[in-house]
């Protein structure tokens, strides 16, 4: 039978091939739709990828140099190791040949080269100009001998950034991250100067990753970053760091702090933070000590500044008209503020001037000062002076310090503030009031950005000095000079001292609070000083935090290594020695290594030295300056102690404690090793054992206090 197709029949077969075709062609054209508009850009990045290769030119970070041009900070060429996997034909031939010379697992090496998803990966970065060539003579050699181990590898040239000072202003300058990005300091806050732009390389390739000798290639380059250079002096702040050294290990202090500043025109010469670390090997490993020594304590860290605070009550007084030069006062000991008892530091200075009680840093006669201010003349001079506010030096992380409002102070807060507690500042915030009070009364912004170029050396930025305020008159500075040239030349800043030349200053010991307690045997021992003190050039704070030592006065623990300071510094900025300054009388010191404590003591003093006692027991062990040394009269000499079986009799003289309050007379026993057993308060009337008798070290002497 023979099946006959109808008209009806075949135009249903036809529609229905027409619905297949037109349904194919619906979802052909959906596709094409979907691949060419909708992952276009995406599949054309990929096809991209796989066909062309690029590569990053990192620019060169910018320098970062000192006043001088001598380099602080440098990019130097370092180099990455990668692979090209698809290139690798022997994964674990490959790893085992460069595990010794990179220092890697070679396990982790051969995972890498066997990933051939990925036209490249990186083994290592920061490799060393001498490993990099290592690895070229290796690849080299392979290739002669017509091996292809090492087939794959590549080295490429990167930035690896150097201090050549190592351990050298490190808070300020701060540190990169291993990709050269500015992580700390002033590597990151100027980050946008130094960095520059990177380039690239284009170009196609094979599919193993190899570059087509007919291809076509782009190349656009790198734009370097600028340089920065700052005013800080590199000598200057080598003899900052030096002294800080020291300071930190003879006194066994937690921390020491110096800042120098150019007075006339705010610019920063040095600033020290010790402990610190040497920036080419920062402490990565340790996130927390990382973060400790990073911290600019001389902008971050408020402290109450003691008795250096009194030059600018003193300058605010005078400036005033509440107080002359030559006033006299007198001093008991002690003063009554609202009911509270507020003392001297050591024994009652009697009648005295005005001078005499900024040479004596008598507690008593700044009271008095900070009263006769009030608290609206004092708010008013102190906030001229910057005090409670950012200095806005151009580093970041500045506080502002603290200050009681004026709505809250009270009169006995007003007291303690004249002569520095009861008020906490920075040591820059210190510094540039200090500066404003010698430098004929101007107060200036403290700069250390000099200039800023770019990478053709054309100027983007200045420094440049910069007024704010005057707080005290040009007499008045002139006056303020000269009264803490003779606290140097006759008070209590004898330690800085320097023959020929004129210096002014300010020692201070500061109180250090633990556990909201204000400790009585812990102490932040501080100078402020400058030079020459007519026509000052250079301004210096030095300051140590918890000096372990037995008498942690400021005049001990930073009068002597900031006069190290001035005196290299002056020397260094050309500044010639007074010939018409009569220079201090030098003495010898003697050898009294071996002897008794109390005949060591005796003889320092027959030779116009004082002393100091470390340790406990009853014969020299050593002394610090040696025998021969030459010394200012009226110098201190370290006594170093200890009780021996050799000594026979291992016993010390009591001293006397007369008259003097608990802290002082805490400091004297300690440090003849005996303890201090404290009855009652105020100042010393009876001590058992008595003055003069011989006791065994350790021994607790008994003292009783009554108010004057």
């Amino acid at each position: 039978m023979r099946l006959v197709l109808t008209g009806p029949l075949i135009r249903r077969r036809l529609a229905l091939c027409m619905a297949v075709f037109f349904l194919l062609f619906a979802l052909l054209s959906c596709r094409l739709f979907y691949l060419q508009v909708v992952s276009g850009e995406a599949l054309q990045r990929r096809a991209q990828s796989q066909w062309t290769s690029e590569s990053a030119i990192q620019p060169t970070r910018g320098m970062i140099l000192d006043r001088n041009g001598a380099v602080l900070a440098q990019s130097a060429t370092a180099y990455t190791a990668s692979v090209s996997p698809r290139q690798v034909s022997d994964p674990d031939r490959f790893a085992a040949l460069l595990s010794p010379v990179l220092d890697m697992e070679a396990a982790v090496i051969r995972q890498r080269a066997s990933d051939t998803s990925k036209g490249g990966v990186t083994l290592k970065r920061q490799l060393p100009r001498e490993m990099a060539q290592q690895l070229k003579r290796m690849r080299a050699e392979h290739a002669a001998a017509g091996s292809h181990a090492l087939d794959g590898l590549y080295l490429e040239e990167e930035s690896k950034r150097y201090y050549p000072m190592g351990a050298f202003a490190s808070q300020l300058i701060g540190l990169t991250t291993i990709d050269g990005v500015g992580q700390a300091g002033l590597e990151q806050s100027l980050d946008r100067y130094l960095s520059g732009k990177a380039g690239r390389v284009l170009s196609e390739i094979d599919g193993k990753g190899r570059a087509l000798g007919y291809g076509e290639s782009e190349y656009i380059p790198a734009v370097n970053g600028g340089s920065v250079t700052l005013t800080i002096d590199a000598s200057i702040q080598s003899f900052a760091e030096q002294a800080a050294r020291e300071a930190l290990r003879v006194n066994s202090a937690r921390a020491v702090r110096v800042l120098a500043m150019d007075p006339a025109t705010g610019e920063i010469l040095a600033m020290v933070n010790k402990p610190d670390f040497d920036l080419n090997d920062p402490p990565r490993s340790d996130v927390n000590a990382l973060t400790e020594r990073l911290r600019n304590r001389t902008l971050t860290d408020a402290y109450e500044p003691g008795s250096t605070f009194k030059i600018l009550t003193a300058a605010s007084a005078l400036d005033a008209g509440l107080v002359s030069v030559n006033e006299g006062f007198y001093c008991s000991g002690s003063v009554t503020v609202e009911g509270g008892r507020i003392r001297c530091w050591g024994k009652p200075h009697g009648a005295e001037t005005f001078a005499q009680a900024l040479q004596n840093s008598c507690n008593p006669v700044f009271v008095e000062m900070g009263l006769r201010l009030g608290t609206e003349r004092l708010y008013d001079y102190l906030e001229a002076f910057g005090i409670g506010r950012r200095t806005g030096v151009d580093i970041p992380g500045e506080a502002e310090g603290i200050m009681i409002s004026r709505s809250t102070v009270k009169r006995v807060d007003i007291a303690r503030i004249g002569f520095g507690q009861s008020v906490a500042v920075t040591p820059i915030q210190l510094l540039t009031a200090v500066c404003a009070a010698i430098n004929g009364g101007r107060l200036l912004t403290p700069y250390v950005i000099k200039e800023i170029d770019d990478a053709s050396g054309n100027p983007i930025q200045k420094g440049e000095p910069r007024e704010v305020g005057r707080p005290i008159s040009e007499a008045t500075s002139a006056t303020m000079r000269g009264l803490l040239e003779d606290v140097v030349r006759l008070g209590g800043g004898k330690n800085a001292y320097i023959p020929g030349y004129h210096v002014g200053g300010k020692t201070g010991t500061a109180q250090v609070y633990v556990e909201g307690v204000v400790s009585r045997d812990t102490h932040i021992g501080s100078f402020v000083g400058f030079a020459p003190a007519d026509d000052p050039r250079i301004a210096v704070i030095l300051i140590v935090d918890e000096a372990d030592v037995p008498v942690d006065f400021g005049s001990v623990t930073a009068a002597p290594y900031a006069r190290e300071i001035l005196e290299r510094a002056l020397v260094y900025m050309g500044v010639a020695p007074d010939a018409d300054e009569p220079p201090a009388e030098q003495v010898t010191v003697p050898d009294v290594t071996g002897l008794g404590v109390d005949e060591a003591r005796a003889a320092l003093d027959a030779a116009g030295l004082d002393s100091v006692l470390d340790g406990a027991g009853s014969r020299v062990i050593g002394q610090l300056p040696a025998s021969g040394a030459s010394m200012n009269a009226g110098a201190l000499v370290m006594l170093y102690v200890d009780a021996s079986p050799a000594d026979g009799d291992a016993q010390v003289s009591v001293p006397d404690v007369a008259g003097m309050p608990v802290m002082e007379a805490n400091r004297l026993l300690r440090s003849y090793g005996l303890e201090l057993q404290v009855e009652g308060s105020g100042l010393a009337v009876e001590q058992s054992p008595g003055a003069g008798e011989k006791v065994n070290p350790t021994t607790r002497i008994t003292v009783r206090f009554e108010p004057p």
